[in-house]
């Protein structure tokens, strides 16, 4: 076997997926997770759709699939994962519309031939799905207990963290069992809280029931009959391999963790262990992933930039970078020979974002350009995990802060020398553990004073229009006031004067604000936007300010009730009106305090 050719077939969807009694598809333990999407699904509907519309006799071709079939019994999809398990998901949609729309349908001469056709599809579809010949599909039909546990796709992918869903929904009888046994991601909304697979197989699902009887009947004959796939089998794992790191037939490159994860788990002696700590790397990033801190691309890219200066790999004022694919299989690929070191690098990463992540601090910084993570990184790693303590790592924090604030600020964009030529030469500096944090600030320090000068911040702070720089502000209010500072997702930036409203004119004109050109400038200063919680922002958003105190109303939450400094110390303003001057003073005041933060003083 190990010597057979490579064996080409042309061949149906509805023949490629019939599996032997004992066969079953798998996916490696180097191939990605399901990915696919609706729209990888919509189109794929489309195409269908417009091959049944065209009424061409040729077969519709859905591409190239590879499998290594070095295994016995294994059919293991090197090149086609996605469109198998799709097609599968299909089926199963397909399965259950069929079933719904046999039940009740109304016989008659009429449509006689087309509920034998839905039959001869639903039992094709039966067969691939469950393995079910006559007998079998009589035994499940009478007892559905007796479809469960038969396995037709076996994922073994260490990159998939949702394993159980698809099987989960094709053991479901029902849609409504599959809807309320499948995994809800946690902190998710409406669909987003369903995985790939749960969301892929609801799409089709849903197309299907927007389907009359003849067109469903139409839909499963052409699909089952005339479309059409290249089953290419190959019996050598390694030419399998050397597939794999091309792209697949759809187009879609294989992401950087999915090269890398492939070659460290070639690599690893121990591939069982190799297995549960990449799965284990999985988990903790897509957790951060959904609270968009990083995902597993970004730690294999944040080794790189502190494994680059850690080793001197680059030289004083270069800022060029190889893609983190290249580095690791071209510069470095040493690396990938050590699979323990190298995961055990990456989990480190992994569990300092973990301890940091609630830091007010590291919420905050959060709102800026994504590139700091890049440069905090370096510094956090020369610390254990459980020596990290917000008290300890805020003066660096805040020095990225300082100049990550002026980039908001201006209309310089990163990549501009200024910015990312300092932080990579101080990438040295952050990354060494002998270097001291005091040392740290010291060059943020010059290196802003050197750069910039104060008078042009403020000047551009007056006239800044957005509100990152709201969150800042907030910041250090707490923080010389000595007060606490921490907000949550449920955090608005209100406006002190409405931006918009039915009472935009009259709240206008009482400010003392000629016209709506000046209006809009003055509504979206700093001085006149604040953190608020958001219950209490939508309760009293468009009112007047004099409400907003919440002195006066009260069957509604004001500002007495919030827990941002800025708020509480507007419930008790002298005044009961927010006028231009208001705003213009507190604006200057936000624009001092932003400026002497970012120089120090």
């Amino acid at each position: 076997m190990a010597t057979k050719n490579i064996e080409p077939n042309l061949r149906l969807i509805s023949e490629y997926t019939k599996l032997g009694k004992d066969d079953k598809f798998r996916i490696p333990e180097y191939q990605r997770g399901y990915s696919w999407t609706i729209v990888h699904c919509d189109k794929l509907w489309q195409d269908v759709e417009f091959f049944i519309d065209s009424g061409a006799e040729d077969p519709y071709f859905f591409g190239t699939i590879i499998i290594d079939c070095s295994s016995d019994n294994c059919l293991s999809l090197i090149d086609g994962q996605q469109r198998t398990t799709t097609f599968l998901l299909l089926l199963k949609a397909l399965q259950l519309r069929i079933k719904d729309v046999l039940s009740v349908m109304k016989r008659s001469d009429e449509t006689r031939a087309m509920e034998r056709g839905l039959h001869r599809s639903y039992e094709t579809i039966f067969e691939i799905l469950y393995k079910a010949d006559e007998d079998k599909q009589v035994d499940i039909e009478n007892n559905w207990n007796n479809a469960r546990g038969i396995v037709i796709l076996e994922n073994k992918s260490i990159n998939e963290i949702f394993k159980t869903d698809f099987q989960t929904i094709i053991e479901a009888e029902t849609f409504s069992e599959a809807e309320r046994n499948v995994y809800k991601i946690p902190r998710k909304q409406k669909d987003n809280k369903y995985t790939n697979f749960f969301r892929n197989f609801k799409y089709f699902y849903g197309q299907l029931q927007e389907y009359s009887e003849s067109n469903l009947n139409n839909f499963a004959k052409i699909f089952l009959s005339k479309c059409q796939i290249i089953e290419i089998k190959s019996w050598q794992i390694e030419q399998a391999i050397t597939m794999f790191n091309s792209l697949n037939s759809t187009g879609m490159p294989l992401s950087d963790a999915d090269i890398i994860s492939a070659q460290l788990f070639s690599e690893a002696d121990d591939k069982e262990a190799f297995i549960e700590q990449w799965q284990r790397i999985n988990i903790m990033a897509n957790e951060l992933g959904i609270k968009k801190v990083l995902n597993i691309d970004s730690v294999l890219q944040q080794f790189m930039y502190m494994e680059r200066a850690r080793t001197a790999d680059y030289k004083q004022n270069e800022v060029t970078t190889p893609g983190v694919r290249k580095y690791y299989t071209f510069e470095h690929p040493e690396l990938l020979t050590k699979p323990k070191e190298l995961c055990n690098a990456y989990e480190k990463i992994l569990k300092i974002w973990n301890k940091i992540i609630d830091y007010p601090i590291i919420k905050l910084i959060l709102k800026f350009n994504e590139n700091f993570k890049l440069f905090l990184l370096p510094y956090l790693y020369r610390y254990d995990v459980e020596n990290i303590t917000e008290a300890e790592i805020t003066p660096v924090v805040e020095c990225l802060l300082r100049l990550f604030a002026i980039m908001e600020i201006g209309e310089i964009g990163y990549s501009a020398s200024i910015f990312k030529t300092f932080l990579f030469n101080e990438n040295f500096n952050l990354v060494n553990a002998e270097y001291p944090k005091e040392n740290i600030i010291v060059d943020f320090n010059e290196h802003i004073k050197n750069s910039w000068k104060e008078e042009d911040i403020i000047s551009d702070l007056l006239s800044y229009d957005k509100n990152i720089l709201v969150f800042l502000n907030e910041y250090l209010y707490a923080k010389e006031n000595r007060i606490n500072f921490n907000f949550e997702n449920n955090v608005n930036v209100e406006h002190i004067m409405p931006a918009s409203g039915h009472n935009i004119e009259i709240i206008r004109i009482d400010a003392g604000i000629e016209s709506k050109q000046e209006f809009d400038d003055l509504a979206n200063q700093l001085g006149n936007k604040i953190l608020l919680e958001e219950n209490i922002n939508k309760s009293i958003s468009n009112d007047w300010f004099k409400t907003k105190k919440g002195t006066t109303v009260q069957s509604k939450q004001g500002y007495l009730c919030s827990g941002f400094g800025l708020a509480t110390e507007l419930a008790q303003y002298h005044k009961d009106k927010w006028e231009k001057e208001d705003i213009e003073n507190y604006t200057q005041k936000a624009a001092q305090r932003i400026t002497d933060f970012i120089f120090n003083k």
